[in-house]
C-alpha cells in the first residue's frame, strides 16, 4: 500500500481584526483623548482648590509675624521684612485669651456633649419607633434646619428676659442656661442637622440587635444605651465634632443673649476696639485700617488653632465616622 499524501490547509496567522462601527471608533478617539486630557485638568482643578483652601492660612500666618509696618511696604508680599512675637503677644493680650478659652471651652464642650445626648435619643425615637404625629414632628426637625436663628431669636430672647411661669420668673440673659437648655431640649446650633444624620444612622442598624435586647428583658431605653449607642460610636464622634466647631464659631447666638459673657468668637469680632483700649488707650484712636490688618489676622489664627489641633488628633476618626453616619449615602 502506498501511502496517500494528504495536503493539509496551513493555518491563518493573522488574527482577524474586529471591524467597529462608525459611532464605536468615534467613541474610541473621544475616550483616548480624555485620558489623555483628563489627568492634566484633574491637577489643574486639584492645585486651584489648594491655592483657595491654603492662601488664607498662609497669609494669616505671614501677617502674624510681621511688624505692621510692613503693611504699607508694598515689597513685602508673602515673606516678613521683620519677624516679630509682639502682634501676637499684643492680640493674646487684647483678646484675654486665656480666660476667654475657659469660658469658650465650659460653654462649647458642655453643650456640644448635652445636645449630642439629646439629638441622638430624639434621632433614635424617629428611626425605631412608630407614634402619632411622627410625620408632623419630623417636618418640624426639616424646618429647623431651613429656618434661619435669625427668624426665632426675638421670641427665645423675650423667653429668657421673662423665664418662668407668671410671677415666678428669673432673667437668664447673660447666663450659659441660653445655651444650655436649648441643647438639652435638642433645639440648639444645627440641632435639626444632627436629628437627621442619627436618624439615618440607626435606620441603617440591623433590627435584630434589639430583638435580641428585647427578648434578653432589656426596655427601650437600656436597648438604647447598652446596644445602640456603642454602635453608633462613629455618629457620635461626627456629630460631637460638627457641634463643636459651630459653637466654637457662633457668633450670633451668643451676641443675641451674652452682654459680659465673652467667648473667642465674641472677642475676635471686637478685637479692634479692645486693641485700641490696650494699646492706644482710646477707643477711637486712629489707626490705619491697612495696619489693623496683622492684629486681626493674629487673632484669626489664634481662634481656630485648638480647631485645627481637634482636626488633627481626631481627623481618622472623623473621616471614618461620616463614611458611616449616611451623609453621604
Amino acid at each position: 500500500m502506498t501511502d496517500t499524501n494528504i495536503q493539509t490547509v496551513p493555518e491563518n496567522t493573522t488574527e482577524n481584526k474586529p471591524e467597529f462601527s462608525k459611532e464605536e471608533r468615534s467613541y474610541f478617539r473621544r475616550k483616548a483623548v480624555t485620558d489623555r486630557v483628563w489627568p492634566f485638568f484633574r491637577t489643574f482643578i486639584l492645585i486651584g482648590l489648594s491655592f483657595v483652601i491654603l492662601y488664607p492660612l498662609i497669609y494669616m500666618v505671614s501677617c502674624t509675624f510681621r511688624e505692621r509696618g510692613d503693611m504699607n511696604d508694598p515689597t513685602v508680599m508673602w515673606i516678613p521684612r521683620h519677624y516679630t512675637l509682639d502682634v501676637l503677644k499684643e492680640t493674646v493680650q487684647a483678646m484675654d485669651f486665656w480666660n476667654t478659652l475657659k469660658n469658650t471651652l465650659i460653654l462649647n464642650i458642655g453643650c456640644s456633649l448635652v445636645q449630642v445626648i439629646s439629638c441622638a435619643i430624639t434621632g433614635y425615637g424617629f428611626a425605631r419607633f412608630s407614634f402619632k404625629g411622627k410625620k408632623l414632628l419630623f417636618g418640624i426637625v426639616i424646618m429647623m434646619i431651613l429656618v434661619p436663628p435669625q427668624v426665632i431669636s426675638l421670641p427665645l430672647y423675650s423667653q429668657f428676659r421673662f423665664f418662668g411661669i407668671g410671677d415666678l420668673t428669673v432673667n437668664l440673659i447673660d447666663s450659659m442656661a441660653t445655651m444650655y437648655l436649648p441643647a438639652l431640649t435638642a433645639n440648639g446650633i444645627r440641632a435639626g442637622l444632627m436629628i437627621l444624620i442619627f436618624r439615618q444612622f440607626f435606620r441603617g442598624l440591623p433590627r435584630e440587635l434589639e430583638d435580641a435586647a428585647y427578648i434578653d428583658g432589656c426596655g427601650p431605653l437600656r436597648t438604647f444605651i447598652q446596644v445602640m449607642a456603642p454602635n453608633a460610636a462613629s455618629a457620635f464622634l461626627t456629630v460631637f465634632l460638627f457641634s463643636v466647631v459651630w459653637y466654637w464659631n457662633d457668633y450670633y447666638v451668643s451676641s443675641t443673649f451674652f452682654t459680659n459673657t465673652r467667648t473667642i468668637a465674641l472677642m475676635l469680632q471686637n478685637l479692634d476696639t479692645e486693641l485700641k483700649v490696650r494699646l492706644f488707650n482710646s477707643a477711637t484712636a486712629d489707626v490705619s485700617p491697612r495696619e489693623q490688618i496683622v492684629w486681626k489676622e493674629a487673632g484669626c489664627l489664634i481662634s481656630i488653632t485648638p480647631i485645627l489641633i481637634m482636626y488633627v488628633c481626631l481627623q481618622k476618626y472623623f473621616t471614618e465616622g461620616i463614611e458611616r453616619s449616611g451623609i453621604v449615602s
